[in-house]
Formats: C-alpha cells, sequence, structure tokens
C-alpha cells in the first residue's frame, strides 16, 4: 500500500466554537492516537486532506503524517471520520499511528472486471459489497482486490472465500459472505385481475311466507 505524506499542525483550541472557526478557515479538526503517547490535537487543511485521499487507496492510505515543529514522523491510518450530514464534507478525522512491522487490519475496495456469463444470458450484476476487511503488514497491504466474474453464471457470485489475496494477507469477513453476484432479470410484476364473485340474488320474502 502506497504512503502519503500529509502535514498537520498541534491545536490548542478545544471547543464548538474553535472547531467552527477552523472548518470556516479551510482547516480541519482533528486527534492523533498512539500508543504509549499522548493523543495530540492537530489541524489539517482540507485541500491537503484530500489530495491525501485521491490516492488509489483513498482513505486506507498509510499516511506520513508529519508535524510542524516535530522531527519524529509517524505513520498512521485514518482510523475514523466524521462527515456533514448534508454536504457529505469531512468535519473530524481521527488518526492511528501504526508500525510498519506489525499487521494491521483495515479495508480495501474491491474492484471487478470482465462480463458475466450470466449477464450475457441475460442476467444483472450485482455488488454486495464494495470493500473487504483484511489484515497484514501495512506495505503488503493492496490498494484493492480485483474479482473476475467472466465464469460467473444466473445464480452464481463470488464469495470472501474466493479471494486471491496477495501473500501474508488474510481476509477477515466471513468466508461465506457473497461480495458480487448475478441474479436473473427482474421481470415486470402483472397485479393478478381481480376476481369479482356474483353474490347469489337474496330472495326476499320467502322466509317471511313460510314463516306465517
Amino acid at each position: 500500500m502506497d504512503r502519503v505524506k500529509l502535514v498537520i499542525s498541534e491545536r490548542a483550541e478545544t471547543g464548538t466554537r474553535a472547531v467552527k472557526r477552523m472548518r470556516r478557515q479551510g482547516l480541519i479538526p482533528g486527534v492523533l492516537y498512539s500508543a504509549g503517547h499522548d493523543a495530540v490535537a492537530f489541524v489539517v487543511p482540507a485541500h491537503d486532506l484530500r489530495a491525501a485521499m485521491a490516492t488509489g487507496a483513498g482513505r486506507h492510505a498509510v499516511l506520513d503524517v508529519v508535524i510542524e515543529g516535530h522531527k519524529r514522523g509517524h505513520a498512521a491510518v485514518i482510523q475514523d471520520m466524521q462527515l456533514d450530514p448534508v454536504k457529505q464534507t469531512i468535519t473530524h478525522l481521527d488518526l492511528h499511528e501504526i508500525h510498519l512491522d506489525e499487521p494491521i487490519d483495515t479495508k480495501i475496495g474491491i474492484q471487478v472486471e470482465g462480463q458475466a456469463a450470466g449477464v450475457k444470458a441475460g442476467g444483472v450484476l450485482e455488488m454486495v459489497a464494495y470493500e473487504v476487511a483484511v489484515r497484514g503488514l501495512p506495505a503488503d497491504i493492496p490498494e484493492h482486490v480485483t474479482v473476475n466474474v467472466d465464469d460467473i453464471e444466473v445464480g452464481q457470485g463470488v464469495r470472501v472465500r474466493d479471494l486471491v489475496l496477495p501473500d501474508g494477507i488474510s481476509a477477515l469477513d466471513d468466508p461465506d459472505e457473497t461480495l458480487v453476484h448475478v441474479v436473473p432479470p427482474r421481470s415486470e410484476e402483472v397485479a393478478p385481475e381481480a376476481v369479482v364473485e356474483e353474490a347469489e340474488p337474496e330472495v326476499v320474502g320467502k322466509d317471511e311466507e313460510q314463516a306465517e
């Protein structure tokens, strides 16, 4: 997995007002967590973060985090992001420092290649999952895993157990979880015709005549 440099600045201010002001200035507040060290509150320019996430690894990239004024860098991954519910822009960022010689758990994207035989027969290819959880050394984790669907017929699919991952990388999701499959074509449902039952005409006065 590629490593991307990201320069951040420590921040002393906290609180809602301070955070809103930072965002108006084009800065995203965040926290860097490191095992055995105090968490570092920081800000990062929004455009710098977008550039760092514009690689093929996206939000799963290993970041070379540099704190302004510090010599030591930090290899880190994005642990959590908060998004604006309307604009879908990043409003807060949590980074987690990692050790490059220790395995990490993360998610990578799933890319589909080829044209399924079931699609040629009229079926529909459906993506059930777009990511898969994996474990491995940071430098060995690929940006994505490719799934070839050429041989998939209608009613068949690709499961986690079918993935071909690099040596040293293991999938963490349920091996039987379906990632992509081909389903039969959707036919238009025709509403059944309403069945109108003829009610037997009621004989008026018959019972009364018998009762008299």
